[in-house]
């Protein structure tokens, strides 16, 4: 006796193998974005916490707003040479208003002020204080309608920690107006990477990198005639070394890098990087004199690759107070 099949001639509805999703490739766009995801993050993370003492190097013969605003500048235009030689869009009329905008605060703020501030603030403040713009961003996203996920407040809440134990006790030297310096730096920062990403959308891609550095080196430069600034020449050669150090690798590599997690990742997620730029900054203190208080501050940060810094003073011969 033959049984008929019920189901025969019916479609069959697919197995709990063919149901699971969990092992799916990833969208076309998606495969393309991650990897370039990961370069961002890995330049940011390799590169941004040197910076510092690059520019700090560079003080020795460029005042601070002319050292940032030829930095960009320069590091602008190349990056738009190569962007139309590509047959890369022009910003329109709005896209460049915007660029001003955020390249002003961003950079002419942000960035000068920082350079400024390494004049009077002591060798990790800098870095500790900036490590505490993710939660400005989330406090600018907050004015803006955007509430920050539970991970990322996690993960300012570890950032915050590791700020906390570098400046405990009694801190490292600064200034008045290094602090206030530093301060309205850190705010400008923020404000600025959030409105890019809201209100003050740049131009896709390299273009819109390229246009904010442009304007936010032409907000530097003014500022920096305003101020009377006078490099001193001839430029020492360590000065000029960490100079073209912070076109190519600070500004056309990490600067962009940066741009481009903030156009495709969260701000939150951007500025997190940032959390680790103390212990790049206090690494490069215990090759100094005098500085062994930082070597116990530095131990609750060893979760970055700190020495970079220190190499990067050691190599250049600068002392530094």
């Amino acid at each position: 006796m033959t049984l008929n099949d019920p189901w025969k001639g019916r479609p069959r509805q697919p197995t709990i193998a063919a149901m699971d999703t969990t092992t799916a490739p990833l969208p076309p766009a998606a495969a393309r974005k991650a990897p370039l995801l990961v370069a961002a993050l890995l330049a940011c993370y390799l590169v941004w916490g040197s910076t510092y003492l690059a520019i700090r190097i560079a003080l020795v013969s460029l005042p601070p707003f002319f050292q940032m605003g030829t930095r960009f500048l320069v590091a602008g235009a190349l990056l738009m040479a190569w962007v139309r030689w590509r047959g890369g869009p022009w910003p329109s009329a709005a896209q460049w208003r915007n660029a001003l905008v955020v390249g002003g605060l961003m950079l002419g703020v942000g960035m000068g002020l920082v350079a400024s501030a390494e004049q009077h603030v002591g060798s990790g403040l800098i870095a500790a204080f900036i490590a505490v713009v993710p939660m400005m961003v989330c406090g600018w996203g907050l004015a803006f309608g955007r509430r920050p996920a539970r991970l990322e407040l996690a993960g300012m809440a570890v950032g915050l920690a590791g700020v906390l134990l570098l400046v405990r006790g009694a801190g490292f030297s600064a200034a008045p107006a290094g602090i206030a310096a530093i301060t309205a730096a850190t705010l400008a920062w923020s404000l600025g990477s959030v409105l890019s990403t809201t209100r003050a959308p740049l131009a896709p891609g390299p273009s819109g990198f390229a246009s904010e550095m442009l304007c936010g080196g032409a907000v530097l430069m003014a500022t920096s005639l305003v101020l009377r600034e006078q490099p001193a020449w001839p430029v020492a050669p360590q000065a000029a070394a960490a100079w073209l150090y912070l076109v190519v690798f600070g500004s056309l590599i990490a600067f962009s890098a940066y741009l481009y997690l903030l156009a495709h990742a969260s701000p939150a997620v951007a500025h997190q990087l940032r959390a680790g730029e103390p212990a790049d900054r206090a690494a490069a203190g215990r090759r100094r004199r005098g500085r062994g208080r930082e070597r116990r501050r530095v131990g609750g940060l060893r979760g970055d690759p700190g020495r970079r810094a220190a190499d990067l003073q050691r190599e250049s011969g600068l002392k530094t107070p």
